[in-house]
This record gives structure tokens, C-alpha cells and sequence, in this order.
């Protein structure tokens, strides 16, 4: 499983990308096809900060959340929470 992490008007710390990789090491219990993870994480305004989450799998499945907020850290709490509902979601439909 592959994990990109960016960022868009800021710097991506090491903080930041630890604290991402601790949540995207998570993903395969929640569904096990995951091939890829892409986290786009977007400070171009002062106050908002945006989280993207892109998760690839097999047969073509893609998963998409996002979150927007004050607090990078929060938004990327919440869009993680996002992309495991809609995988618990598929793998129950599965």
C-alpha cells in the first residue's frame, strides 16, 4: 500500500506527516483491497484549512473525503472518519 501526502500553500511537517501515516496505517482493517492512499492537504486561506483523502482499491474503487475546518490536525481526524465509514459501508455491501 502506497501513501502521498501534499500539500497546497503550506509545508507539510514531520509532525503532520506522521500524525497522517498513523491514520492512513489504519484503513486496511477497515477494508483490505487498498491499494493506494493520497492525502491532499490545502492551507490556502488564513483561517480555513482543507483535508482530501483519495483511497484507490481494487476493481477500480475509489473512496473520496474531505473535510474543511480551523484545525489541520481536526480536518484530518474528520476526513479519515469519513473514508472508514465509506468502507465499512462497501465491505458490508460486499
Amino acid at each position: 500500500m502506497e501513501i502521498k501526502i501534499s500539500g497546497r500553500h503550506l509545508e507539510i511537517t514531520e509532525a503532520i506527516r506522521q500524525h497522517a501515516t498513523e491514520k492512513a496505517d489504519r484503513l486496511p482493517k477497515f477494508y483490505n483491497l487498498i491499494r493506494d492512499i493520497e492525502i491532499i492537504l490545502d492551507g490556502s486561506s488564513a483561517k480555513q484549512k482543507r483535508a482530501e483523502i483519495v483511497v484507490n482499491a481494487e476493481h477500480k474503487n475509489t473512496f473520496v473525503a474531505h473535510h474543511e475546518g480551523e484545525d489541520l490536525y481536526g480536518c484530518i481526524d474528520q476526513a479519515f472518519h469519513k473514508v472508514q465509514q465509506q468502507l465499512s459501508a462497501h465491505k458490508e455491501r460486499f
